[in-house]
């Protein structure tokens, strides 16, 4: 009955439908839509559902056919195979050999040539040149910075009532936290951060925003390149001046505490060479990208879930140190970050399936995250389960006394180099928005629906892109 099926498809992409569109209804959430059956009662699996608005919207009924069903599908359609279980994922990650790389060419076109497309010694080498400046003391450093650019954010509000991203009725107060705050707060800080110039910010924004519209397709390519070459050019003066003065993170009281990571990587050395300037791009690239729209939309999922959860929020606005929980909730239960494609290196047959050498694989941390063969009831956001890890971020993960950590920044030598400033970056940042705030709730009006016209839209695979709060203004 499958191979019938999988005729039937071919046959109907071949013939009537080249584009492999189809239109799906929309289904209540976390209800699949009925794609039929095999004899043996299998639930059949139509891959054109993956370019559905449907999908988009409510993707984890999907995932679960997927996992309990076909945990290495190969996707006709698409010419990929999806690895959707948890356990499986992380065996990926961690073997270096045999699905050490993201495709090559997916990335380097517009960042450079950054450790991505790397793997073993090489890709160590590369990632150890600003890893150390990610973690531990280093990232520490970076905490007054933080808190002063959000304040200095939060602060300005006040100059921009007459924007429509404010309204005021009354006593209240309307604000869209995605243009007032998460949109631009991540960029603030990478920018500093990196230890570029203050005047340099507005050019930040057009690197970055270029840059990482550039990954997504030939339409924005040039773009992006364009602005790559821009910010080589730049940095190759900031370069030349950090060589011979170098320049510090200060603390609140105005007093340096650290060097920034521009300054640290001009003085790092590899078997007796400082680094080039493309090779000091290419890593601010990797920061830029990493930093910026991972952030954002942690920033903005985790307060539209916490502020449809009003119980876990009270426990929250009583106890700023639950943030970090709510944090990696968030990341598991509605990441900003899908999966990580891979090649494997040699034939390999998972769960019956065989992958020949070389074939693209979608490892989806979407699906790892949702799995519940290692996360009770997951489509349901708690700060408080007992099932997740929310400790430090590890390269290693953590998988330990039935706590396991979220797949959102993956795992492993690939592990998001970004993943520990972004969890900085929101969890300091929604600290200080949640002292402007002070009693925030949704303003469902102004937020996105089901056709029902009630029910807010679910989260899906995509990070919210506008959130209205009201809140009440002093």
């Amino acid at each position: 009955m499958q191979a019938d099926f999988l005729e039937t498809l071919d046959e109907d992409i071949a013939n009537a439908d080249p584009g492999g569109q189809i239109d799906f209804p929309h289904m209540p959430e976390g209800q699949a839509v009925d794609m039929g059956l095999a004899a043996d009662g299998t639930p059949l699996f139509d891959p054109r559902i993956l370019n559905s608005s449907e999908f988009s919207r409510n993707p984890y009924p999907y995932y679960r056919i997927l996992r309990d069903h076909y945990p290495v599908y190969h996707d006709k359609l698409h010419n990929t195979y999806y690895v959707t279980r948890y356990d499986d994922i992380t065996a990926c990650y961690f073997d270096d050999e045999g699905f050490n790389t993201i495709p090559k060419g997916s990335s380097s076109g517009v960042l450079g040539n950054t450790q991505l497309e790397l793997s073993g010694v090489e890709h160590r080498r590369r990632r150890n040149l600003y890893g150390q400046h990610l973690v531990g003391q280093s990232l520490q450093h970076r905490v007054p910075s933080i808190q002063r650019l959000a304040q200095a954010m939060v602060d300005d509000w006040e100059q921009q009532l007459d924007q429509p991203h404010f309204e005021q009725r009354g006593g209240k107060r309307l604000v869209e936290l995605g243009k007032a705050f998460a949109n631009e707060f991540p960029i603030r800080v990478v920018c500093e951060v990196l230890g570029f110039p203050k005047e340099a910010q507005s050019d930040f924004y057009y690197w970055y925003n270029s840059m990482m519209s550039g990954l997504g397709g030939s339409a924005t390519h040039k773009a992006g390149l364009e602005a790559r070459q821009h910010l080589e050019d730049y940095v190759e003066d900031i370069v030349q001046q950090r060589r011979q003065s170098p320049t510090y993170l200060y603390d609140e009281q105005g007093n340096p505490i650290a060097k920034d990571i521009i300054t640290k990587l001009c003085e790092t050395q590899i078997d007796g060479d400082v680094l080039s300037t493309e090779e000091i791009t290419s890593n601010i690239s990797l920061l830029v990208a990493a930093g910026g729209e991972t952030t954002r939309g942690a920033i903005i999922n985790m307060w539209y879930l916490l502020l449809q959860h009003p119980d876990q929020f009270a426990q929250l606005q009583a106890d700023d140190s639950l943030w970090d929980q709510a944090f990696h909730e968030t990341l598991r239960h509605s990441s900003p970050i899908g999966g990580q494609p891979r090649h494997n290196t040699y034939d390999i047959e998972m769960h019956g399936v065989a992958v020949p050498a070389g074939s693209l694989m979608q490892m989806v941390d979407f699906s790892a995250n949702h799995d519940d063969r290692v996360f009770a009831d997951p489509d349901s956001f708690n700060m408080f389960r007992e099932d997740l890890y929310a400790g430090k971020l590890l390269r290693s993960g953590y998988n330990k006394g039935g706590k396991c950590s979220h797949m959102a920044f993956g795992a492993g030598p690939h592990l998001c180099p970004g993943a520990w400033i972004s969890h900085q970056e929101a969890v300091e940042g929604s600290k200080i928005l949640l002292q402007r705030l002070g009693d925030p709730v949704l303003c469902l009006e102004k937020m996105p629906t089901e056709q029902d016209g009630q029910t807010l839209k679910p989260n899906g695979i995509a990070p919210v892109r506008e959130l209205w709060v009201e809140y009440t203004h002093s």
